[in-house]
C-alpha cells in the first residue's frame, strides 16, 4: 500500500511540475500572436508582434483570469486609449506616439442611503 501511495504522489508532483509555460508563438498572416502564461498555466499576457515590434491590442490577466490591463502598440510604440482595471478604479490613459497626452481615473459612485424620516 505504501508503493502505491508513494508512486501515486510521484506522479501527481511529476504532472504539477511538468506543465509547459513557456511562451506560444502563433503565426497568423502577418503577425505572431504571442501568449505568456503565469506557472500555474494560466494566461497572463496575449497580443501580437509584427516584424519583431509590439503591434496591435494587447490585454493582460490576472491569475484568475480577470482582465487588468488592455493596450494598443503601432510599430513597437505606445497609442491610443489604454485601460487598467484595479479593485478601486479604472485609469484610461491616451496615448499619442508613444507619448501619455491624458489620464482619466474612474472610480465608482459611491451611494449615500438618505432617510426622510
Amino acid at each position: 500500500m505504501k508503493n502505491i501511495l508513494t508512486i501515486c504522489m510521484l506522479s501527481i508532483a511529476t504532472i504539477g511540475f511538468s506543465q509547459n509555460n513557456e511562451p506560444t508563438f502563433k503565426a497568423e498572416n502577418d503577425l505572431v500572436k504571442a501568449t505568456y502564461y503565469y506557472n500555474d498555466g494560466s494566461i497572463k499576457t496575449q497580443g501580437y508582434f509584427k516584424n519583431k515590434k509590439l503591434t496591435g491590442e494587447w490585454v493582460r490577466f490576472d491569475k484568475i483570469g480577470n482582465r487588468t490591463q488592455l493596450a494598443y502598440y503601432s510599430d513597437g510604440k505606445k497609442v491610443g486609449k489604454w485601460f487598467v482595471w484595479t479593485d478601486e478604479s479604472l485609469k484610461e490613459i491616451n496615448y499619442n506616439n508613444n507619448v501619455i497626452a491624458s489620464v482619466n481615473v474612474w472610480k465608482p459612485a459611491t451611494k449615500l442611503a438618505i432617510s426622510n424620516e
